[in-house]
């Protein structure tokens, strides 16, 4: 079984898909992946599927309707789950200080990245102009994930080891910072010459330092 196969067999189990429609949703995952949503068209996508236009609205009566019947259950059956369980890994340990924390956590969400990294453009894209997979996004991963670093951040706050902030603020500055370097790397420059150890590095001390300068 191939990758496709099996990633539609896992997302679909309960539908029961024909072969043209499994082309048409692997030509669109690859689609919107390399172009973007706005940017990709139905004809593009019949022609990588090699299957007619109208089969496409056979199925699926908008372009809009498409990618929402794609990314929803990527995320409600694979992206979600994995993220959180696959997260639990670093949560779940107990790391003496904070800089072991946040390598841990960076190195955790870099492989990730890497495995799912055609959804996660999908949905990087798209996220931020579909309300119903932005809420479902909130849902399903924000708010499973948010917690529990806050959690972390309070009992490294109670030894003493990070300054008091709200720890809903840290949480927010840290992830955004981590996926910053994340996105950049692999996502916006990923042709750029990169020491991925040197870049880490510097995102962990930028988090833990800041750039001002001490007196």
């Amino acid at each position: 079984m191939t990758e496709d196969e099996l990633m539609l067999q896992q997302l679909f189990a309960e539908e029961k898909l024909t072969d043209k429609q499994k082309k048409i949703i692997v030509a669109s995952i690859e689609t919107f992946s390399e172009k973007g949503y706005a940017a990709s068209s139905t004809s593009e996508i019949a022609k990588k599927a090699g299957v007619a236009e109208g089969t496409i609205f056979r199925h699926y009566k908008t372009k809009k309707e498409l990618l929402v019947s794609i990314v929803a259950p990527l995320m409600t059956k694979f992206i979600a789950p994995l993220v959180v369980k696959d997260f639990n890994k670093v949560l779940e340990q107990d790391y003496e200080t904070v800089e072991e924390f946040l390598r841990a956590t960076i190195e955790n969400r870099r492989d990730l990245l890497i495995r799912m990294l055609p959804v996660v453009k999908i949905m990087l894209q798209e996220i931020p102009f579909q309300p119903e997979l932005r809420e479902q996004f909130l849902d399903l991963v924000v708010k499973n994930i948010f917690n529990r670093v806050e959690k972390v951040i309070v009992e490294y706050q109670e030894k003493g080891l990070l300054i008091d902030m709200p720890p809903a603020s840290i949480a927010r500055l840290t992830i955004t910072n981590i996926l910053g370097f994340l996105i950049s790397r692999y996502i916006l420059f990923p042709q750029l010459e990169w020491d991925d150890e040197l870049e880490i590095e510097q995102t962990i001390q930028f988090i833990m330092h800041g750039v001002g300068k001490k007196e």
